[in-house]
């Protein structure tokens, strides 16, 4: 299942059920409540390079629906300590690494596929800080869900015209072949998205496969970490002796998944196989120090992982800088 047809089965149910008791509570007529933000995009430095987080926007999820491995009790638990109640707000993070050659996107957010209102901001978010789709020379798929891929068309057509697509081979294996639904029971949606996003590429010929443990670009390795979908992938970027990892949906939900990594979600090909791929890369990624960035975290959804006990960890997010000036790294 996909933020996409979430939003299509539960999104008004949901906005509905959390104004409920407000209607049951007070006479006062209720009000639309707007949280509209201007293009979201934070830089920093890393090495050489310069890396930019975009906003795509975010969406809400029902975690009471979404989360398996755990109870509704235990969600709203976890959720209560972080300040937070159900359905909670995703956000969706591409990322902009710029190294004066090339210009290279990390994921590409919804684009259309959600409708109006949930995602597709990216392109505004990219304008935002000059850069323009033609400007994109490669891209980076994590995976090929729809919140992942959608940015890569507009009504059909490519939106990056002359960017090259990399992707997992077992990735694109899995998705532009439509009788894995049938084989395996997940949604045939999927497979229909991806022939409309990812498939355009590959038919120009503009998709780039590779194996696990492969150095794609000059200082860019992929690392192929299947479960949330067979091909999903990390990308390790380094510079100067510092580094980024670019982790995918290893993780949606903060407040929850830290504390117990061993919590799934349905939008997991192998719930199994990704609860183990999580908890194994929060452990090695808190023991090194590493820093990462998450498509689904608050956005910038960069920082690092703390490990808080056994099998228990914490997220820290970057430290915030606005300021002029520079300093040795």
């Amino acid at each position: 299942m996909t933020l996409r047809s979430l939003l299509a089965s539960t999104t008004f149910s949901v906005i509905i059920g959390a104004l409920a008791p407000a209607f049951a509570e007070t006479t006062q007529p209720a009000t639309a409540v707007h949280y509209t933000q201007a293009p979201g995009t934070y830089a920093f430095p890393l090495g050489d390079l310069k890396i930019i987080a975009l906003s795509d926007g975010t969406v809400p999820q029902d975690l009471h629906k979404l989360l398996t491995g755990t109870s509704q009790p235990e969600i709203d638990n976890r959720l209560q300590r972080s300040f937070l109640t159900n359905p909670v707000e995703a956000s969706i993070n591409a990322f902009l690494i710029e190294d004066g050659a090339r210009s290279i996107l990390v994921d590409t957010g919804s684009g259309q596929l959600f409708g109006p209102g949930y995602g597709g901001k990216l392109r505004d978010s990219l304008a935002s800080v000059g850069v323009m789709p033609e400007d994109i020379t490669d891209i980076l798929i994590t995976h090929i869900h729809t919140d992942h891929t959608g940015g890569l068309v507009t009504d059909a057509r490519p939106v990056f015209a002359n960017a090259t697509i990399h992707v997992a081979a077992p990735e694109l294996a899995f998705f532009m072949d439509a009788t894995n639904a049938e084989k395996t029971g997940y949604a045939r949606q999927y497979f229909d998205e991806a022939a409309k996003t990812i498939g355009v590429y590959q038919k120009a010929g503009k998709v780039k496969t590779f194996s696990d443990n492969e150095t794609i670009l000059p200082g860019i390795t992929a690392s192929i970490h299947p479960g949330h979908t067979p091909g999903s992938s990390f990308y390790t970027v380094t510079s100067k002796g510092h580094s980024i990892a670019f982790i995918g949906d290893i993780v949606h939900v903060e407040a929850v998944q830290f504390p117990d990594p061993l919590v799934t979600i349905l939008y997991d090909v192998n719930p199994a196989e990704a609860a183990i791929v999580r908890e194994k890369a929060f452990s090695t990624f808190a023991g090194s120090r590493q820093l990462v960035a998450a498509p689904h975290l608050p956005f910038p959804g960069v920082g690092h992982i703390r490990t808080e006990g056994e099998g228990s960890f914490s997220w820290q997010p970057l430290e915030f800088r606005n300021r002029s000036g520079s300093e040795v790294q």
